[in-house]
């Protein structure tokens, strides 16, 4: 391979089209969880909070001033398994990090916190099915 030229499969074919997909189904999975946490009654005060040091998908405020970090993984089909296996103790630990981050940043006024997963997974007509996990995993310390 080239340098500069894109990257390909193998026997120099280009990369398959679900990989060339990926960030765009990645936006599209965001985007279904934040409607759903609205439809669920959150308010999106967040979406792709980033610093050097982390990231956090989407932060919401419940009705009850509960400030909740949502990870969002998306998957497309069921062959390379279910998204909410990608939720591993060293991911947990990466989405704690970056919420005391923001916690330290922005010092909202929530009486609470919580960590929730959503699980999109696209079919093969790229139609979606979430699963929201609220309180997926907590902190130890």
């Amino acid at each position: 391979m080239e340098i500069g030229s894109p990257p390909t499969g193998e026997a120099g074919s280009a990369l398959p089209e679900r990989l060339a997909r990926r960030p765009g189904l990645g936006r599209r999975a965001e985007a279904l969880a934040a409607a759903a946490l609205e439809a669920a009654g959150l308010r999106i005060i967040e979406r792709n909070w980033r610093r050097p040091d982390g990231e956090l998908d989407l932060i919401a405020l419940a009705a009850d001033g509960t400030c909740v970090f949502v990870e969002v993984r998306s998957r497309t089909g069921t062959a390379s398994g279910d998204p909410l296996e990608t939720i591993t103790p060293r991911k947990q630990a990466q989405i704690i990090r970056a919420a005391r981050l923001y916690l330290d940043e922005a010092k909202p006024n929530a009486p609470a916190y919580r960590f929730d997963v959503i699980a999109v997974t696209f079919d093969d007509h790229g139609e979606p099915a979430l699963v929201h996990i609220p309180a997926a995993f907590e902190t130890t310390r």
